[in-house]
């Protein structure tokens, strides 16, 4: 399922069913080029605040939301609850993982289209990174 986000446009959530649960997974951004450990701190401090998925990484550093759900507890209403978990929690901390984890290639991305007269639309919310 495709889910329409602001600052992530579109968040791919996979629902799996199991034999006695139903599985969400959901890709949020690859594996951080620098400040890994600030990265993580931050969405575990996240994870304490969700509701029916967390984040996670696999085992190359990409950052996903996972989550298992009993099959009997699910329900029309319940599953519309956690995809909008799912897009809510993925949208509200794309832009800042991308700024912790990728800050210097979106100062050198901002650099080279600046200097090639390339637009730099997609990269207003990072106006802040960009080289003076």
């Amino acid at each position: 399922m495709t889910l329409p986000g602001t600052r992530k446009l579109k968040t791919l959530c996979n629902i799996i069913e199991e034999d006695h649960a139903v599985r969400l997974e959901a890709f949020v951004v690859r594996a951080p080029e620098e400040n890994h450990a600030e990265l993580w701190r931050l969405l575990l401090r996240r994870n304490a605040q969700m509701y029916g998925v967390a984040f996670a990484i696999d085992e190359h550093g990409d950052v996903y939301l996972m989550g298992r759900v009993s099959a009997a507890a699910i329900d029309a209403a319940e599953l519309d609850r956690l995809l909008g978990c799912v897009l809510r929690y993925s949208d509200d901390v794309f832009n800042t993982a991308l700024e912790i984890g990728f800050a210097s290639s979106i100062t050198r991305e901002w650099r080279w289209r600046v200097e090639r007269g390339e637009p730099t639309g997609n990269l207003a919310a990072f106006e802040h990174l960009r080289p003076e």
